[in-house]
């Protein structure tokens, strides 16, 4: 009984020595996140979604942490490849107004938030196939679109995953992405670090 009450105290002490350094980690992303707090707000302000300043640094912590130039990943849908913005400044404003046009046409289209934040990974097609689907972005239709659309229109005809192993995807599927099929989790996952936002700043 001894033994089990030790190994029983080793684990629990383990596992909250995990939870404060998860916390420790996530309260510094924040706060390198929140660096850029006046730039997103201006910029939000200029595309007329002020409001939505805390979701944009939810997506800066999706998308880099705060600790990549490029902030939002603006790249690919300016320039149609990654890793070519190197100013922050400059992916701020276009991952903003990328976000802007995307929540404006998800307005318009009747659809929740969430499906315009998952839009933003997707694409604005997205926001039309969630609509003939009854207006509400979910992580079935998320799939449905990465699998059924998403990577066949990029290549991946055959349904090929990889591994990603994020506390969505592991109970969801076990923990797995379509290939060329973006992130089925991603507005489930800016919610998540949007909370984050709220709790660390």
């Amino acid at each position: 009984m001894k033994i089990i009450r030790r190994l029983s105290i080793i684990l629990i002490s383990i596992i909250i020595i995990g939870f404060i350094y998860t916390g420790y980690k996530i309260r510094g992303n924040v706060q390198q996140v929140i660096k850029y707090e006046d730039q997103v707000a201006a910029a939000a302000e200029a595309n007329g979604i002020a409001e939505y300043k805390e979701l944009i640094l939810a997506i800066i912590y999706t998308e880099s942490k705060g600790r990549s130039a490029d902030l939002m990943q603006s790249s690919e849908s300016v320039y149609g490849q990654q890793a070519v913005i190197d100013d922050p400044q400059e992916s701020i404003e276009y991952g903003v107004k990328f976000l802007a046009e995307s929540i404006q046409k998800n307005k318009e289209a009747g659809n929740d938030l969430w499906t315009a934040v998952q839009a933003y990974n997707f694409g604005l097609e997205y926001i039309r196939f969630v609509q003939e689907r009854g207006g509400k972005n979910t992580v079935a239709l998320s799939e449905e679109y990465s699998k059924e659309f998403l990577s066949p229109l990029l290549g991946n005809s055959d349904g090929e995953t990889y591994p990603y192993y994020r506390f969505q995807s592991v109970f969801h599927n076990g923990g797995f992405l379509y290939k060329n099929g973006g992130n089925m989790f991603y507005a489930d996952i800016v919610k998540m670090n949007r909370q984050f936002i709220q709790w660390f700043s």
